[in-house]
């Protein structure tokens, strides 16, 4: 895991947050989420930088499709948000869940 991932993951295992069950690594299709709460249908994912470039947009866009496909939702944060306001991204997951 990235550091990023190392330090969201810190604040959302072991059912801190409302007490759901994120997984991480999580196998879904021919895809791997960072992180996944299957009662919440969420899948959370923490981008670095090849994910802003042209290909990288377009194989995040075909990945989006195909787990809002089966029903998900993707919600995507930069690792730099993650370590610069990690309360914020925690924040912003609460809303979902």
């Amino acid at each position: 895991m990235t550091d990023a991932e190392i330090l969201l993951w810190s604040k959302i295992k072991g059912k801190q947050l409302k007490g759901m069950q994120f997984y991480r690594q999580k196998i879904i299709g021919r895809y791997i989420a960072d992180f996944y709460c299957a009662a919440a249908k969420l899948v959370v994912e923490v981008d670095g930088s090849q994910h802003y470039t042209d290909d990288g947009r377009k194989s995040d866009a075909i990945r989006d499709a195909y787990m809002n496909g089966l029903g998900l939702k993707v919600v995507r944060f930069t690792d730099t948000a993650v370590l610069t306001n990690i309360d914020g991204v925690v924040e912003h997951l609460f809303l979902f869940l």
